[in-house]
């Protein structure tokens, strides 16, 4: 029997420990628990991936809505930019037309005015020269009665 034989038989005898002590066993159910681990890691991650395009497919819904929300808000404020333009326009427009209106009235009360003060300047130039004349040319009582008649005639015509 040489050393090999032994060696041999050593190897045999370390091997039938090894079914004995149960190490096919054992190293497969480490096997099928890093494979079961493995497992559920990748199940895990399948999940996390859906949950993350769920989470992205929300996210970009709600992106479009606010997008959507924010042209709403800005047309909005152009209508009502546009609006308040107008009713200003409206109204400036309105204001110019009541002071020219305004302006228009003052102008012809003081042509009214200044035609009433131009009457009695000519009745007071006329009663003067009338008044003249006919103190030269008619005298005492019958020029004063003419004098006085005449002021009388001219101031109910005034009024």
């Amino acid at each position: 029997m040489d050393a090999t034989f032994w060696a041999m038989i050593g190897l045999f005898l370390f091997f039938a420990l090894l079914v004995w002590v149960k190490v096919p066993g054992k190293m497969g159910a480490a096997l099928d628990d890093r494979a079961e681990g493995i497992r559920k890691e990748l199940d895990e991650a399948r999940r996390l991936r859906e949950e993350a395009q769920a989470l992205l497919a929300e996210y970009q819904r709600k992106h479009r809505e606010a997008e959507e929300e924010a042209e709403n808000i800005v047309a909005e404020a152009r209508r009502e930019a546009e609006m308040l333009t107008k009713q200003t326009e409206d109204a400036l427009n309105e204001l110019v037309e009541r002071r020219t209106a305004l302006a228009e009235s003052k102008i012809a009360m003081a042509e009214g005015q200044a035609m009433d003060e131009v009457k009695a300047m000519a009745a007071d130039v006329a009663i003067s020269a009338a008044s003249a004349i006919l103190s030269k040319k008619v005298s005492g009582k019958v020029a004063d009665k003419l004098i006085s008649d005449s002021i009388e005639d001219v101031a109910t015509r005034m009024n």
